[in-house]
């Protein structure tokens, strides 16, 4: 199958400079991220996992499963590319695969995360679920709570949503993005750990609207897409990814999906 978000001839990227380091809560290592050019015309580029002496995650593989997923259940969300790369980080050079994505900005918007957002705005005693339906995201919303049950996202916190602003003050949320700590990403290259994971497990989260169980997120929110998911879907779904992550892994990666699409399918 012929697809265009992966980039398997081996790119130079060795002068980037990864300027962003961030950690995640329940996941040893640091996340690396830079941005090439300015304004609308940005590119965003991140690696997976970097433990200090290897790059060794599967987030930037769940980018690009979560986007081709989202696509096919018609929610907007941000488009990724997965490339094949050499990169440098602290003057050690790695042959890896990074993430890169444009500015889901137009010209003179600003951007906010809902947890600021909701602090500026909130009603007294409103929560965060509630305060979105008042401003009209009760459906973009409940998309969001399908795709991170369907992916096993342990990490929609308050900045992983964002606000955009328009000039004219008006504002929409931002399209679905940040997926990479979902599926099997804390569990690396343990192909044991990988192999023995539970698809339908209820995993713990960061999540800031909603409940802190993607299951009962769903259960109490669910939204019907106007094409289901079907089993031929896995075709697509992994397509052209068999050089960057084992065949253990993107089995197991179909498997949480497909299995936690027919629960869903079963409410």
């Amino acid at each position: 199958m012929r697809v265009y978000d992966v980039v398997h001839t081996l790119q130079d990227y060795r002068d980037i400079i990864w300027s962003e380091r961030a950690s995640s809560s329940g996941t040893a290592g640091t996340y690396l991220k830079a941005r090439v050019g300015e304004g609308t015309r940005a590119r965003y580029l991140k690696l997976s996992r970097y433990s200090g002496v290897e790059i060794d995650g599967s987030e930037c593989v769940n980018e690009i499963v979560a986007s081709r997923l989202m696509r096919l259940l018609g929610i907007e969300h941000l488009e990724y590319r997965l490339i094949h790369a050499l990169v440098n980080v602290d003057g050690t050079e790695f042959e890896t695969w990074l993430n890169s994505s444009k500015n889901f900005r137009r010209r003179g918007e600003q951007k906010m995360g809902l947890g600021t957002y909701f602090e500026l705005r909130r009603r007294e005693g409103e929560d965060s679920y509630a305060f979105c339906v008042r401003l009209g995201w009760e459906e973009r919303i409940a998309q969001m709570m399908l795709v991170d049950y369907l992916i096993a996202n342990r990490d929609r916190h308050a900045s992983n949503i964002e606000v955009i602003i328009a000039p004219t003050g008006e504002t929409r949320l931002a399209p679905v993005f940040d997926n990479g700590m979902s599926l099997l990403a804390p569990y690396g290259a343990d192909h044991e750990r990988i192999a023995a994971f539970d698809p339908l497990m209820d995993v713990a989260t960061t999540n800031f609207v909603g409940e802190r169980s993607l299951e009962e997120n769903v259960r109490a929110h669910p939204w019907r897409p106007a094409r289901p998911l079907c089993e031929t879907d896995r075709a697509y779904l992994l397509a052209g990814l068999e050089d960057a992550a084992p065949a253990v892994l993107l089995d197991k990666i179909w498997e949480i999906i497909w299995k936690r699409w027919c629960w869903y399918e079963a409410l």
